[in-house]
Order: structure tokens, then sequence, then C-alpha cells
């Protein structure tokens, strides 16, 4: 469960950087500090070693006989006694075995007190032990010569720290110190590195915990508000505080979701009390005539009578359930559309000729100004959004008035007005005219055979041609339905 969280997968790549950078960060810092420490004590060798060089390689006072000390204030080197000039001396000379005298102030170099003292030794050509410091150790052996140069070398024996050089006699120097009490500071120190690079670990770790949880707690609230709302409360919303961070727009997104998820569930409610309860009607207008009609024995004109009732009432169902089909298939996006280049102000000709003797009826007079305008789209759909149109500007319009119906090319669009003298549509109604089932007029309109799905196909139709479908209205001076359609 852990590895497949993105709390835990965060908190494994901040532990593994972390890791590494301090990781990298300790080593650095110890080599560092074990080159600086090195480089101190093979400086101080070097020192020493320069010294007893210089010392070994002076020659003797050139002053009066008996004179003490040189120009730079060391006593002179002693010269080998006469009978030990040959002494061992074989190819190498009276050097082999000569007695060497160092000042005071260079022994004082060597103190043998302390565990960080120095030593030092130095051996003749043919590996004779010249000098040696008191505390010098009894296993120090002589190094091998790296080469013909006369550079200081440096060397770790066991837990000390030497340098040595070789004069261009052959003669050996070396000092050292042993550096056991440094190894253990450094061992110290890396222990130090460690618990700190582990407390810092730590605190990175629970603060990286800390902002992961504060980070990802948007996202917990998202899947309880989302599983909420799965669970048929779609009234739940995800509080958002902060708006500005990529969680805080996904959150208003999903709430713009979730409101019209809600919107559409409750419209789907509502077209299917909607739909029930216009179905209920007829179906209830059919059952009556029909226990009617069987109640006793009738005349067949009587029976005439109930059944043309009865089929009046069916063609209404069959009429409601096509309309109902219809806006199904326009919102599963099932309805084919067929495309095809026509003149809307033909079309638009055809269809006010239909629908002018149901004007007649009622003294209203269509007029017709009608420009030609090339449409591509469904003749045949779009003469049912005329009709319709003009249907419900009949309907809805004053004895004796007028409808006047114009078509027109304007900015690469196809243009058409339905407008009427009607009594307008009242505000509170305006919004709501496009939704199914809703009437303006609820009193008229079951009588006259109206279900209000008329207008919601007119949109659904007008919206598969890309196109849009809008009205205006006066109160007392009639309303205008506006077409508009891409050419």
């Amino acid at each position: 469960m852990f590895p497949r969280s993105i709390r835990w997968r965060l908190q494994w790549w901040l532990a593994f950087l972390l890791v590494c950078i301090l990781s990298g960060f300790g080593v650095t810092a110890y080599q560092l500090q074990r080159m600086n420490l090195f480089n101190q004590i093979d400086q101080e060798l070097e020192r020493r070693v320069a010294i007893l060089s210089g010392e070994v390689r002076s020659p003797p006072p050139s002053g009066k006989p008996g004179s003490s000390s040189r120009e730079d204030g060391h006593p002179p080197p002693r010269r080998p006694p006469p009978d030990s000039v040959m002494h061992r001396g074989g190819p190498e000379g009276p050097f082999e075995s000569r007695e060497i005298r160092l000042s005071a102030q260079t022994m004082s170099l060597f103190d043998d007190a302390g565990p960080n003292a120095f030593y030092f030794a130095i051996w003749s050509r043919g590996g004779n032990v010249l000098k040696r410091s008191t505390n010098a150790p009894a296993e120090l052996s002589r190094p091998k010569r790296p080469g013909a140069d006369t550079a200081t070398h440096t060397r770790m024996r066991e837990a000390s720290r030497e340098a040595f050089h070789f004069t261009e006699m052959g003669e050996c120097i070396l000092t050292g110190r042993s550096i056991t009490a440094d190894l253990v500071a450094l061992r110290r120190s890396a222990w130090w590195l460690a618990a700190a690079g582990c407390a810092v670990l730590a605190l990175g770790l629970g603060g990286g915990g800390w902002l992961a949880s504060r980070a990802l707690r948007p996202v917990q609230e998202i899947s309880g508000t989302a599983r909420r709302i799965s669970a048929g409360n779609l009234s739940e919303r995800i509080s958002v505080s902060d708006t500005d961070n990529e969680l805080g727009h996904l959150a208003g997104v999903l709430n713009s979701t979730f409101a019209r998820l809600e919107a559409a569930f409750a419209q789907q409610k509502q077209f299917t009390v909607d739909a029930s309860h216009e179905l209920r009607t007829p179906i209830a207008v059919l059952i009556t005539e029909a226990q009617t009609a069987l109640a006793r024995e009738r005349s067949a004109a009587e029976y005439r009578e109930t059944i043309e009732a009865c089929l009046d009432t069916a063609q209404q169902m069959r009429r409601l359930s096509e309309s109902l089909l219809e806006l199904a298939r326009f919102d599963a996006g099932q309805e084919t559309i067929q495309r095809a280049a026509f003149d809307l102000a033909e079309t638009t000709r055809a269809c006010a000729d239909r629908i002018r003797p149901l004007a007649k009826a009622r003294g209203i007079e269509i007029r017709c100004d009608l420009a030609p305008s090339q449409v591509l789209g469904d003749a045949q759909r779009l003469g049912q959004v005329i009709t319709n149109l003009l249907s419900n500007a009949i309907y809805y319009n004053r004895d004796h008035g007028e409808i006047r119906v114009e078509t027109r090319a304007e900015n690469g669009a196809a243009v058409i007005t339905v407008a009427d003298t009607g009594p307008g549509i009242a505000p509170e109604d305006l919004p709501h005219i496009f939704e199914r089932f809703y009437r303006a007029d609820k009193s008229r309109a079951r009588g006259d055979g109206c279900s209000g799905l008329g207008l919601a196909i007119c949109k659904a139709i007008v919206d598969a041609h890309a196109g849009s479908i809008r009205v205006a209205t006066q109160s007392g001076a009639g309303t205008t339905f506006s077409v508009r359609l891409p050419t």
C-alpha cells in the first residue's frame, strides 16, 4: 500500500536525494579535513627534514681554531676522529661512520615528551645509522631511495607519518611522528558528521512528510468529496481555500464539473417527471374513454366518437414519443444531419406557405422579406425549425395580428428572423423557454396539443448545425426569434 502512495513515493525520493547529498557532503568534508591535517603534518615534517639536512651538509667552521659556533648561531658539526676515518669505510669513504652533532635548537624540535612527539633518524649511504632520536621506534628502517632526486618524500608506516630526504652524498634523513591521536580525532569528526547527517536527514524527512501531507491534503479532500458525490450527494463541493495554486485550479474545475453534473441530473430527473406527466394525461384519457364505452351499450355514432377521441389521444402520444426520441438522439449524438447546399429563403417560403392556412384561421397575416441566403445543412431539419417557430408565432399571437419573416446574409452567416405581434414573454419565463416541457402559458398549452418540446428540438437542431438561436421580447409588442447559421 505504501509504495503505491504518492506521499510515500515522494518521501522515498526525498530520502534518496538527502542521503546522496549528505553522503557526498560528509565524504567531501571528511576528505578535506583529512587532507588538511596531513598537509599540516607533512609541512612540519618537511620543515624538520630541511633543518636536519642543512646541519648534516654544513661544512666545518672556517674561523679561528677553537671557535665554537657558525655565523648562523648553530654549533659546527664535528668531524670524525682520525682513528675512525676508515672504520668500515670501504668504498663509501670516511662519511660511513662519521659522528653527527646537532645544535640544541634543532634537538628541541624532537622533544620525546608526549604522544605526538617528532622523531628522526639519519642513515649513511651504506645504510648505517649515523644518528637517531631517543624516541624513534625500534623497528624503524631506512626507506628505499625512489630515484636519483633529492626531493622530500612522505610515507605512512603503521600509525606514523614520516618524511625522508636523500642528500647528494646518498645519506638519508627521516623525520616522523605518531598520528594515532590525529586518526582518533578524524574518526571522531567522521562520527560527528554522520550524526549531523542523520539529524539533517531526520529533519528533512520530517519536514518533507509534513509538506507532502499539506500539499496532498486537497487531493484527499477532492477524493472524499468525489466519493460522497458518487454515493448520491450531488450538492457536495470541494472547499477551496487557496485558489492560486494548481490544486486550487483543479478544485475549481471539479466544482464546476460537479455543478454541471448536478444540473444535468436535475434536468434528467425533471425531464423524466415531465415526460411521465405528459404521458399520464393521454393514457388517462384512453382509459376513461374505453371504460365509458364498455360501461353500457351505445349506438354506432357514440362508439365512433369514442374511437375518434382515442385515436386523437394516441396520435398525441405518438407525437410526444417521437419528440422525446428525437431529443434523445440529439443528446446521444446519433441523429444524422444531411449536409447539402440549399437556399434558406426558398425553404422559409415553403414553410410559410404550408402554415399560412393556420394563420388565416385566426386572421393573422404572414409578411415575408426573403433575401437569398445559401446554407450548407439539412434542409428538412431546418424546415422543421422554421415551421415550429412559425407555429409558435401563430399560437402566441393575438387575433388579426402579424408575423414578419425575414432571411438575409450577414457577416458570413445566414440569418432568419420570425417576429410576431403577440403579448411577448414574461421576463421570468425568458431564461427557460428552451428547456424541455417548459410552457410560458401553462393554461392553454395542453389544450392545443403542445408538449413544450418544440423550442428544445429547435435548439438541438440549430446546435447540430453549429448555429445559434436567440430570442428578444418586449411586453405587449411581440417576440422575435433569430436563427443564425454558418454558410
